[in-house]
């Protein structure tokens, strides 16, 4: 087994013993294997209510939820990406680097002939890898939540679109992986290190885009994103600076064209493009940490 392939190895088994991400892992994991499930019991509720206005003649009009593709009950999946999913990537980044310097591995791995880009990328591959696998699995569990709520196996199609929204949720998770991964090896303590990227994490998905729309905050909460800022005024300019910057908008924009969702509107490659640059810039950071900061004591 030559280097590369001995710390990814090692980076995945040390993540998998690690008892907080074992906890967001559970946490995630439930949250999507319960989310079609919710959206199901919402439409029993209204069901109910339509069933009973019917029966009293109050309406003819259709049942709203009869056209409806089992794809909507997978739109609060994208919620608990970018909460749940992205704050797991955020942990698992930070205690990869942090067990490194609380051990003082990085001194003995970086007197033997391995240079700091090629430890460090081999870490990342090994946190990306266990990334991967767990969407694949939430992938698996999400497509079969879906069947037993439409009643059928879902379709070839829409379990390409599942497919499809967790290659991007990997794609947006990695930057948050990279950001721990950062912090870890630059905060001066555990604290600072684990609080750090979550304040970042805060400012990306919450305050760019309040920066950007006139919506409510809570509508920051829904699977779609809010409607476009007014064409004049303030909103209308720091939408435009700050909109490219608020990825958790464009992970939810594109999602919901994967999922077909009918309020959502324009078109794929911008957003896409906006998350891979994120994705190669967070990688590229980590791999570019000097020698010298790998090996810099914990100040606990």
């Amino acid at each position: 087994m030559n280097k590369w392939k001995a710390v990814i190895a090692q980076e995945l088994r040390c993540t998998t013993r690690e008892r907080l991400p074992q906890l967001l892992l559970t946490v995630f994991v439930g949250m999507i294997a319960a989310s079609a499930f919710i959206g199901s019991s919402a439409r029993a509720s209204v069901t109910g209510v339509y069933q009973e206005a019917l029966r009293q003649g109050l309406t003819t009009v259709p049942n709203p939820f009869d056209a409806l593709s089992p794809l909507y009950y997978a739109r609060n999946t994208v919620i608990y990406i970018v909460l749940i999913g992205a704050l797991l990537a955020i942990v698992i980044g930070v205690r990869s680097t942090l067990r490194d310097r609380q051990a003082r591995t990085a001194d003995l791995i970086l007197s033997r002939d391995v240079r700091p880009s090629l430890y460090l990328g081999s870490k990342l591959a090994g946190l990306a890898l266990f990334v991967l696998l767990l969407l694949a699995i939430s992938a698996v569990v999400n497509i079969g939540c879906l069947s037993v709520v439409a009643g059928q196996v879902l379709s070839g199609a829409d379990s390409a679109r599942i497919a499809g929204l967790y290659a991007l949720a990997w794609l947006f998770m990695l930057p948050f992986v990279a950001l721990g991964m950062i912090t870890g090896l630059h905060a001066s303590s555990t604290t600072s290190a684990l609080l750090t990227p979550i304040v970042i994490w805060s400012v990306v998905i919450f305050i760019l885009p309040l920066l950007g729309t006139a919506a409510h905050p809570v509508s920051l909460l829904n699977p779609v994103s809010p409607p476009p800022a007014p064409q004049n005024g303030f909103f209308a300019a720091s939408s435009s600076l700050v909109d490219p910057l608020s990825l958790g908008e464009q992970f939810k924009h594109v999602s919901a064209l994967i999922l077909a969702d009918p309020q959502a509107t324009g078109t794929m490659p911008g957003g896409i493009l906006t998350i891979a640059t994120f994705a190669v810039v967070a990688c590229a950071a980590v791999a570019m940490t000097r020698r010298t900061r790998m090996r810099r004591a914990l100040n606990d």
